[in-house]
C-alpha cells in the first residue's frame, strides 16, 4: 500500500479533531449548526480517499469514491449556507429558497450515487484507486463553480458595501482567504490529477490539504467573532425598552447600535456613518454648540451634553449627551448618545409662576427617569458578572476575581479554599424531562447551595451543570465540613418543578482543594499569578472527576503540591 494515502488519514484526524474541538467550546447557534454541517461534509472527503487505497475490494471501493463525491457535491451548498450565515443574509432566506439552494447539489449527488452507465466513474486496472471520470463528473465541478462564484460573489458584495459593520467585514474577509484556498488545490487537484494525470504523476492529498487549510480559517472566523450570544440578546431587548433614544458609535462614527425610541424620530441604519455636526446644524440648539462639539471632538474621557430642538410635525426638546466608551486601557474606543425627551419639562418651566406644583411633579418624573437610567446601567453591568439562568457569578467574574483574591492571601499567608462540583447525571436529567426542567434544576440546585454557604463565599456557574464555591479565610478541614453540608443539603432537598408530580432527586460530586501551608512561599509575580491560578483550577478539577469515578455523590480532595517563588 501506498505510504502516501496515510496522509489522507491524517488530515482527516487534524479535521476530526478541530470538529470536536469546535462543538464542545462554541454555542449551538444556527451559524454554529451551518458550520458543522459543512464541517462534516468536509471531513468525509479525506476520510474516503484513505480507504478507497487501502482497500483492494473493487466493490468497496467505489463505495467510498461514491461517498467522498457525495461529501463533496454537498460541500458546495452548506458552502454557500455559512457564507449566507456569516455575511448576515439568514434572514432574507425563505423555506423555497433553501430547498433552490441545495437542490442543484442534491441531484449532483444523486447522480454520482446511481452512477448511470458509468457516466460519472468507471475504474481502471480493474480497480477504482485509478479511475476515469465521465460526464456526470464534470456536471458535479460545474455545480460546484456555481457555488463557488456565488459565495464568493455574496463576500466580495459585504466586503464592498459601505455599510457593513468593521467587525462583519474583518470576518468576511478572513472567509474570502478561506475560500480561495479551498479552490486553490481543489482546482490544482483538478488539473494535476485528472486533465493532466496522463502526463504527470499522481499528486495526493491536494485537495484534503485545501480542506483542511480552509477549515481553520473558517473555524478561527467562528471563534473570533462571537456571534448570537446570549447576552447581546438579552442587552437588545434591554435598550429596546428605555423611553428615550440610544444610539451607540464605533470609533469611527459609524452607527453600530441603535434603539427603537431613536428610530422613531430618526432615520438611521446599522453601518450608516452618522455625522454630528451636520446634525446638529439640522436643528435648533439651546447652547453654543460649538463648545460641544470641541468637548466631543478633543476626547477627554468625560460625558458632554447640549439641549436640541426638532421643529417638523412638533416642537420637542431633547438634552443630547455624549459619553465614551472606554476599553480596559481607559482608550476610548466609541461613544454612547442619549437623547432624552424633555419636552414635557420645558413646558413646565415655561409655566413656573403658574403652575409650580405640577412642575415640580414633573421634576420628579425627570429624576425618575434619569434614576431608571442609571438602575439599567447596573442591571447591564451586572448581566456581564452573572449568569442569566441560575443568577450566580459567571464564569468571567470568578476568574477576575481569583486573581485578585489569590495574590493578597499569598501576600497574607491567609488560607483558602475552593470547591468545584457538578450535578450527577445531569444529562440523563435532561433528557427525561426535557431541558426546561433541567434548567429549573440548575436554578433551584444554585439557589439551594447559596443559602447553604457564607455571606463572604462567592458562588459561580463555571460552565454547563459544574458550579465552583470559593472560600475565602478557609483551611482545608473547615473546606471539608462545609462541602459535606452543602453535599448533603442538595441530596435531601426533592425539587418539585412544573406539573410533574414525582420530584427530581439530584446529588453532586465535589473536589476540593484546600492552600492553607505558606512556609517560605513568596508572592508569585505578575506574569506568574495566571498560571499558577490555572494550576489551582486544573487540580481542582481533577479532584472533581476523581469524586465521578469513585461513584459520585462523594467528595475528593485535591492532592496539591504548593509552588513557591523565590
Amino acid at each position: 500500500m501506498n505510504l502516501l494515502a496515510w496522509y489522507d488519514l491524517f488530515l482527516f484526524l487534524l479535521l476530526f479533531a478541530l470538529f470536536v474541538y469546535m462543538f464542545a467550546t462554541v454555542r449551538i447557534t444556527n451559524l454554529r449548526k451551518a458550520y458543522f454541517l459543512f464541517h462534516f461534509f468536509m471531513m468525509l472527503w479525506p476520510l474516503c480517499q484513505f480507504a478507497t487505497d487501502i482497500i483492494k475490494d473493487p466493490e468497496m471501493q467505489l463505495f467510498y469514491v461514491t461517498l467522498s463525491f457525495v461529501s463533496l457535491s454537498l460541500l458546495g451548498s452548506g458552502w454557500l449556507l455559512l457564507t449566507i450565515f456569516l455575511t448576515g443574509y439568514s434572514g432574507r432566506l425563505g423555506r423555497r429558497s433553501r430547498i433552490l439552494l441545495v437542490l442543484p447539489a442534491v441531484i449532483a449527488a444523486a447522480g454520482v450515487m446511481v452512477n448511470p452507465f458509468q457516466l460519472f466513474v468507471r475504474p481502471l486496472e480493474g480497480g477504482y484507486m485509478h479511475r476515469a471520470y465521465g460526464p456526470w463528473f464534470w456536471l458535479m465541478i460545474a455545480i460546484l463553480l456555481s457555488y463557488f462564484f456565488a459565495s464568493l460573489s455574496l463576500l466580495l458584495r459585504t466586503v464592498r458595501n459601505s455599510k457593513t459593520l468593521l467587525a462583519i467585514r474583518k470576518q468576511v474577509k478572513i472567509t474570502l482567504w478561506g475560500i480561495f484556498v479551498l479552490a486553490t488545490f481543489a482546482c490544482s487537484d483538478l488539473i494535476l490529477n485528472v486533465v493532466l494525470r496522463k502526463w504527470l504523476p499522481i499528486i495526493p492529498g491536494l485537495t484534503s490539504v485545501g480542506i483542511f487549510i480552509s477549515a481553520l480559517f473558517f473555524g478561527y472566523v467562528i471563534k473570533r467573532y462571537n456571534m448570537f450570544d446570549l447576552v447581546s440578546i438579552a442587552h437588545e431587548d434591554m435598550i429596546n425598552t428605555i423611553p428615550y433614544g440610544i444610539l451607540v458609535l464605533d470609533e469611527n462614527e459609524s452607527v453600530i447600535e441603535v434603539n427603537t425610541a431613536l428610530q422613531r424620530f430618526m432615520d438611521l441604519s446599522l453601518g450608516d456613518y452618522f455625522d454630528l455636526e451636520s446634525f446638529l446644524d439640522s436643528v435648533r440648539v439651546e447652547g453654543s454648540s460649538r463648545e460641544f462639539l470641541e468637548h466631543y471632538r478633543h476626547k477627554d474621557n468625560t460625558s458632554a451634553e447640549l439641549e436640541i430642538i426638532f421643529e417638523r410635525e412638533t416642537v420637542r426638546h431633547f438634552i443630547l449627551q455624549a459619553v465614551p466608551i472606554l476599553d480596559a486601557n481607559r482608550l476610548q474606543i466609541g461613544r454612547i448618545l442619549t437623547f432624552q425627551d424633555v419636552s414635557q419639562e420645558r413646558y413646565l418651566v415655561q409655566e413656573l409662576n403658574r403652575q409650580n406644583e405640577i412642575l415640580q411633579e414633573r421634576n420628579h418624573s425627570l429624576d425618575s427617569i434619569r434614576n431608571e437610567l442609571y438602575i439599567a446601567n447596573q442591571r447591564l453591568k451586572e448581566m456581564a458578572l452573572t449568569d442569566s439562568l441560575t443568577d450566580c457569578y459567571n464564569r468571567h467574574y470568578l476568574t477576575q476575581h481569583l486573581t485578585h483574591e489569590v495574590a493578597a492571601n499569598m501576600q497574607m499567608g491567609t488560607p483558602f479554599s475552593l470547591i468545584l462540583f457538578d450535578i450527577d447525571f445531569f444529562k440523563s436529567i435532561n433528557d427525561r424531562y426535557g431541558h426546561i426542567i433541567g434548567d429549573e434544576v440548575l436554578y433551584r440546585t444554585a439557589q439551594t447551595v447559596k443559602q447553604s454557604i457564607r455571606s463572604t463565599d462567592i458562588l459561580a456557574r463555571y460552565g454547563g451543570e459544574e458550579f465552583m464555591i470559593y472560600l475565602p479565610d478557609t483551611d482545608r478541614k473547615l473546606a471539608e465540613v462545609l462541602a459535606e453540608e452543602v453535599r448533603l443539603l442538595v441530596e435531601s432537598n426533592h425539587i418539585r418543578v412544573g406539573q410533574n408530580p414525582e420530584p427530581v432527586a439530584i446529588t453532586i460530586s465535589m473536589g476540593i482543594l484546600s492552600v492553607d501551608d505558606f512556609t517560605g512561599a513568596n508572592e508569585p509575580a505578575e506574569d506568574q499569578l495566571e498560571d499558577y491560578l490555572m494550576g489551582l483550577l486544573a487540580e481542582v478539577d481533577k479532584a472533581l472527576y476523581k469524586a465521578k469515578e469513585k461513584g459520585r455523590n462523594r467528595i475528593e480532595i485535591a492532592d496539591f503540591q504548593p509552588v513557591y517563588w523565590g
